[in-house]
């Protein structure tokens, strides 16, 4: 028979085995432990014991009296034999500074020399020592009589080492039924812990287990999406790869709570809540997520399972789009502008008013190459430049007149490779959107509604400003609209905060992924004309990220 069989072939078999061992030589362990530390406290006490009654004796103002007689043993042997009764001790000797026994267990040794160390009791020092004498080898105390400042004599108490060793193998017998009812008792609970486990691991063996985790883990690698599964105290209990790099989470939070974690606010609400929750958009510091969740009934726990969808760069890709529309929608507005202009041309020719024809003509081109101009000798970097036009066109088709401001000076290649072009196109194209929308609602009153005329005084104006100062591209765009009131200046770039009703507002938490993403700031201020005032700094090299709201 080969000796493979001869093993429990079943985990929860195998387990069995090893704690049963694992038991008894915990036990034993125990055991010996037990034995040493109440030798050694048998010691202490044997040492605590000798020396009171030495220390006693050598204080007694009879014993005194007694040395200063001419025959000191008849006073002090019955004393000191009484002492040895009384307190249970071996030995008590009583000896001049010349070691001769005054006292002794046995009479016959009555002035002869005591046998040990009494140097240090000469210095006038109590000592412990363990010595073999006329008794064998004892734990003895000797310590100085004195006599008006003199040592007059020494006393030494004694117990021998056998009795202390006869006083712990008396303890051996109830520490032997202790360590035997501990060993029944622990292998008791070994046998329903196994039994128990037995049933969880449905009898399979320690190489079937490890298959199905390796095949367990290899799923949860190769899943491309977000797993997140939470146990009923909404801890996590599993988390894979693709899960940790969405939500920025490192090797060490399983385990740990998910309000612990330090995500935003309404994502750590998704994930705590225990209704399920389908396709709903979240932000963190770096992506937008689409987030599913499941509630699981059954088990001994209730618990969540999570799924995380990157939406990131679908969503940049959707704002480009919107982007790309409203450019199309202002190309369109502009053609057919400029047909109804060619049109007016035409028919000023054809009514001989050529003057006339030429100065409209004139006019129209020079308002139209203004801004390009103005932008084409500032920003020489191609992306912003193309975007600052087609946005001037947008705002120019709403009404806002958009202008670079003069102090605005950027050269081409001053931006770093490192720095994502689309990055650009997002901090920059949302926060001109947004002041677009607001110096449009403060003429319009929002949803075309008229305003007051002192409102109106105003043009809509949108002021951009980007240049590159001090290692930094800023970028700083401000409105003639209403401004953020205080109460919102904590939420807007939180929680994708908007004015225009539910599916919007993803716009400025997008320009604070892109800001956190290149290690830059984005700060919120008052305008100069009272509207809201957004600058962005972003490091020409890398630097900590930070988003600040003044």
């Amino acid at each position: 028979m080969r000796l493979s069989r001869t093993l429990p072939r079943s985990l929860a078999g195998q387990l069995f085995a090893m704690q049963a061992l694992l038991v008894a030589a915990v036990v034993a362990g125990c055991a010996f432990f037990a034995y040493a530390s109440g030798r050694s406290q048998a010691e202490e006490a044997a040492d605590r014991q000798v020396r009171a009654a030495a220390l006693a004796m050598a204080g007694s103002p009879s014993v005194r009296e007694a040395i200063r007689t001419p025959d000191p043993s008849a006073v002090l042997q019955p004393y000191a034999e009484r002492v040895r009764a009384d307190t249970g001790i071996t030995f008590v000797t009583i000896m001049d500074r010349d070691r001769v026994r005054w006292t002794h267990p046995h009479p016959a040794e009555i002035g002869r020399t005591f046998i040990g160390n009494t140097a240090p009791a000469l210095r006038g020092e109590t000592f412990t020592e363990t010595y073999t004498g006329t008794l064998g080898p004892s734990i003895r105390v000797v310590t100085p009589i004195r006599d008006g400042g003199r040592i007059v004599g020494l006393v030494s108490a004694g117990i021998t080492v056998e009795r202390v060793s006869t006083q712990v193998r008396e303890q051996l017998g109830a520490l032997a039924m202790a360590a035997g009812a501990a060993l029944a008792l622990g292998g008791f609970g070994t046998y329903v812990i196994n039994a128990r486990l037995r049933r969880h691991t449905h009898g399979m063996n320690a190489r079937e287990l490890g298959r199905m985790h390796d095949y367990h883990e290899a799923t949860l690698h190769a899943v491309r999406e977000g797993l997140l599964m939470l146990d009923g105290r909404r801890r996590i209990a599993l988390i894979n790869d693709a899960g940790r790099e969405l939500l920025g989470l490192t090797n060490g939070s399983v385990g740990r709570r998910v309000d612990e974690l330090g995500l935003p606010a309404p994502l750590t609400g998704a994930l705590l809540a225990s209704e399920p929750r389908v396709d709903e958009v979240y932000l963190t510091a770096d992506r937008v997520i689409v987030v599913n969740t499941s509630p699981v009934v059954g088990g001994e726990q209730r618990g969540t399972v999570v799924t995380l969808r990157d939406h990131t760069e679908l969503q940049a890709l959707s704002g480009e789009l919107d982007s790309e529309r409203g450019f199309t929608l202002a190309l369109r507005s502009q053609a057919h502008e400029a047909a109804n202009r060619l049109h007016t041309v035409v028919s000023l020719i054809e009514l001989d008013r050529v003057e006339e024809a030429v100065e409209f003509a004139t006019a129209e081109l020079e308002l139209a190459q203004v801004l390009t101009d103005r932008v084409v000798g500032a920003v020489a970097e191609p992306v912003l430049a193309a975007l600052l036009l087609g946005k001037a066109a947008q705002a120019n088709e709403r009404g806002v007149e958009l202008v670079l401001a003069e102090d605005s000076l950027i050269d081409d290649g001053a931006l770093p490779r490192s720095m994502a072009p689309r990055d650009l196109v997002t901090i920059l194209g949302n926060l001109i959107d947004n002041a677009v929308d607001a110096a449009s609602e403060s003429v319009t009153g929002g949803g075309g509604a008229p305003v007051p005329a002192q409102r109106t005084a105003t043009r809509a104006l949108v002021t951009v400003t980007a240049l590159t100062e001090g290692g930094e591209l800023l970028l700083r765009v401000a409105d003639t609209g209403g401004g953020i009131g205080p109460d919102d200046a904590d939420e807007v770039f939180r929680r994708g905060w908007t004015t225009h009703g539910t599916g919007r507002g993803l716009g400025l938490a997008l320009v604070r992924q892109a800001v956190h993403r290149n290690g830059g700031t984005v700060t919120l201020d008052r305008g100069p004309d009272g509207g809201a005032e957004f600058t962005v700094r972003l490091p020409l090299a890398g630097r900590t990220a930070e988003v600040a709201t003044a």
